[in-house]
């Protein structure tokens, strides 16, 4: 479904991705796992078409269609969606609402079941407000179910674990298995070896580039065992001398 092939990207003159090359199949969890500062979110933004973040080499192919030069709407329309670090504030919107213009006047009962697949009660939420009354892992978990709603080709969750207490993330967990099992491709970006267990496959990103892919066990245990003990991020080429 997603090809990006030899990527490159500058930001305020320095090169942050360079011949960045990642494949998601459809109806994949596939796990892009970095520290910070390896271009995590650089690449969430280049694929989703963020202003100021456009490639200055390489091709970013979804369907067979190299869109690096569409805009974020016109991405959008293809079937991409991205699920910012920071849940976006809306306010004074009820959360049913929220979830039917999420997925186009979606019925009711639609709703709801968006709801309890991210562990929400409907009869809780539904005429609740969405406002700073909701705490950040229930927001995380009503930005979930709007994606669940939206049914996209592509979701792309930059640290989706980012800011959560020990009791939602499960329940946010459960809600990206949820959007694979619903037909939807997912790109899963994190810097938590422990969330990409859920992937089909996993990723390693350092220095802009890819330098791992493989099973989720296999290659968060090397992600632990190498990255997390790394005293100098961003040099792959040392680390694969040593291997």
């Amino acid at each position: 479904m997603l090809k990006v092939e030899k990527l490159q990207s500058k930001l305020n003159g320095k090169l942050i991705l360079n011949d960045f090359n990642l494949h998601v199949n459809r109806g994949e969890i596939h796990g892009l796992l970095g520290e910070n500062g390896t271009g995590k979110t650089t690449v969430a933004y280049l694929i989703m078409g963020v202003n100021n973040y456009q490639p200055t080499e390489g091709k970013i192919i979804f369907e067979g269609q190299d869109i690096a030069k569409l805009s974020v709407s016109q991405r959008a329309k293809q079937g991409i969606s991205l699920a910012w670090q920071e849940p976006v504030r809306i306010e004074g919107l009820r959360v049913g609402d929220y979830l039917k213009l999420s997925g186009n006047n979606l019925e009711i009962e639609q709703t709801k079941r968006c709801l309890r697949m991210v562990g929400m009660e409907p009869a809780q939420y539904l005429d609740r407000d969405i406002d700073n009354t909701l705490s950040g892992g229930e927001r995380k978990r009503i930005e979930l179910a709007s994606l669940l709603a939206m049914h996209p080709k592509l979701a792309i969750l930059d640290e989706p674990d980012s800011g959560i207490d020990i009791i939602s993330l499960p329940l946010i967990l459960n809600g990206i298995a949820e959007m694979s099992k619903q037909g939807s491709s997912v790109l899963l970006i994190t810097h938590n070896e422990k969330v990409v267990e859920i992937a089909n496959r996993v990723s390693v990103l350092c220095a802009g580039k890819i330098i791992r892919t493989g099973v989720p066990l296999e290659t968060s245990q090397w992600f632990k065992d190498n990255c997390r003990t790394c005293v100098h991020i961003n040099e792959p080429e040392e680390e694969d001398k040593k291997l």
